[in-house]
Parts: C-alpha cells; structure tokens; sequence
C-alpha cells in the first residue's frame, strides 16, 4: 500500500485535527494531519534551520513522533513550537515499543519517525519497524532532507559517482583492520563514521592499509564548529596527535587508484591472522583470497606459517 505525494495529509475537516500548528519566523502556520501511516522524517544533523517545510508539517500533524532520545527531539519540536506526543523508539527498547506503534498504525494513526540527526534508518534504528509495516499494509512514506552522508561527500572534494558507506567500523583494532583490508578492495569512495575517542587510532589504520589516498575527516557537520581537513590519509595520520577530538566525525576515502587491488603482504597478514584466530586455516584462506586479490597457493603457504606462530608450531586444522 502507497500513499500518493499529492494526497499524504487529510484535511481538518476529514481528521478532526484541531488546531495542530508549528511556528517559522514568527509565523503560525496550520498543520493538517497526514493520513494514516508511517513517515520517516529527515532531521537536522545540527543546525536546526535545516529542516523542511514538509518535515514541520508532518512532525506537527502526525499524531504521535517516535524518536530516538525525547530530549533531542524536543529541542527541535520546541524550536518550532509544535505541540506533539513523543514516545521513545531506540535499539534498546526497539522489541517492546515496535508492537505498540504498529498497533497505533492499525488503528489508523499517522505516526512520525525520527532519528537524533539526520535520515532514520541510516545507522539508526527503524529497520524493523519499517519492514514490519509494509507486511502489514499501512503505508510507508519518506519525507527527505538532511543527511550526514550525502553531506560529507558535498564537502569532500572527492569522487562522488560511486561511493560505499560502511557505517561505524568495529571498535576492536582487530577486527577494524581485517574490515579496512577488506574495503580496501572496493573501488568506489568510501563513507564511514566513527567516534571521537577512536579516530585517531582509526586514521593510523587507514593509512597503513590504505595510506595513498585522498581523504577528509568531516568533524561537526552544519554545527558551529563545523570542519573539514583533506589530504592523503598519510598526512591526516600522521597529524591526529593534533586533531580535535570532541564532536561527530565523518570519515570520507577517495576510491583506490587504477591496479592497486593487490593487498600488500602486512595487510595480508592481518587478515590471516584475524581469521586464524576463529577461524580453521581452510576457511582463512578462502577469505583471505576472496578478499586480497592474491593468489591461493601464496595465501596458503603464508597461511601456514601464521598459524604455526599462533597455535604453537601446529598449523593445519
């Protein structure tokens, strides 16, 4: 079931809405009710001027906004002097909240879904939600706008034909390495967000797996104290001890250059031994192939070895 553009909001009359409103630049305006289903509202990534109408319209119509944390919510429906019911939807309480806003959604509520910042469902939870509606029929409706990916790659000054967007990458070194290695392959640009407590450890990685390409760290994006560093990833390495870590960042990696889809051996290792380390040697070198563009009997031999070191001289398994 869809719901048209042209036909997503009821008038009063039909709805019984009352006087549900919202407030740019000292204006009231009225806020029709939208009809019933679920709408996936974009929200400001910081400054919160950048809304739409339409997102207002809908955040002020709907008859119940699920969002992340009621507080941050609030500041922007306060902002704009809306008048709404807030219920909180995040990956920790996601199984019990889900059945009840499905539940609202049958009885023919308009329900609003918002993230803390930015597009729901982007690193965000909502998944679910989203899924369990359209196998329920009601209808599902994107109100776009802000979003910190696209924001990003605007501001990157790198290719922006292709791109991959990882997301945050495991918080264990390990385990982000083997990842790197792997994205290492992909040729397009690459998105992916991390932490300020990580990103310095996160940008040595980098630039020891990926260490020739262009780069730009994106740290509080459309706030004020918004900033944006590019160079290779080399230099961005090895000037972290320097970088200010408080705030959001967006990590944007230029796509690798013509043949470079060859891992180098240290990054080889790295993924070996990530893998011998839950893995049988059988399956670490089927991944290590897949993933480092060498061939098997060379992955294989060095296979070997690794696991000697790591297991105490007894490499097959």
């Amino acid at each position: 079931m869809r719901a048209k553009a042209s036909s997503i909001y009821g008038s009063d009359a039909e709805t019984g809405s009352g006087s549900r409103t919202f407030s740019v630049g000292g204006h009231v305006l009225p806020a029709p009710r939208p009809v019933p289903g679920l709408y996936l509202v974009a929200t400001p990534i910081g400054n919160l001027a950048d809304i739409t109408l339409r997102a207002l319209e809908t955040l002020a119509g709907a008859d119940l906004i699920a969002c992340e944390d009621t507080r941050i919510t609030h500041r922007l429906i306060d902002r704009y002097l809306i008048s709404a019911q807030l219920t909180p939807y995040h990956e920790h309480n996601a199984a019990a909240a889900r059945p009840k806003i499905l539940e609202k959604l049958a009885q023919g509520a308009s329900v609003a879904l918002v993230s803390d910042a930015g597009t729901p469902l982007i690193s965000d939870p909502g998944f679910k939600l989203v899924r369990e509606a359209c196998a329920a029929g009601h209808a599902v409706v994107a109100i776009p706008g802000p979003s910190s990916v696209l924001t990003a790659l605007s501001v990157a000054a790198l290719p922006t034909d292709r791109f991959f967007f990882e997301g945050f990458l495991p918080s264990r070194q390990t385990a982000r390495r083997t990842r790197l290695a792997e994205l290492a392959r992909i040729d397009a640009t690459l998105v992916m967000f991390e932490s300020g407590n990580r990103v310095q450890d996160t940008l040595a990685d980098l630039a020891e797996i990926m260490g020739a390409r262009e780069a730009a760290i994106c740290r509080e994006l459309t706030k004020l104290h918004e900033e944006v560093t590019r160079a290779s990833l080399a230099e961005l390495a090895a000037k972290a001890d320097e970088l200010e870590t408080r705030g959001e960042f967006v990590l944007v990696i230029g796509p690798p250059a013509a043949g470079s889809t060859i891992m180098a051996e240290n990054q080889l290792d790295d993924v070996l031994r990530a893998s011998l380390s839950r893995d049988s040697v059988k399956d670490a070198v089927a991944h290590a192939v897949e993933v480092s563009g060498r061939p098997r009997r060379e992955v294989y031999a060095r296979a070997l070895e690794l696991a000697k070191q790591i297991r105490g001289g007894h490499g097959e398994d």
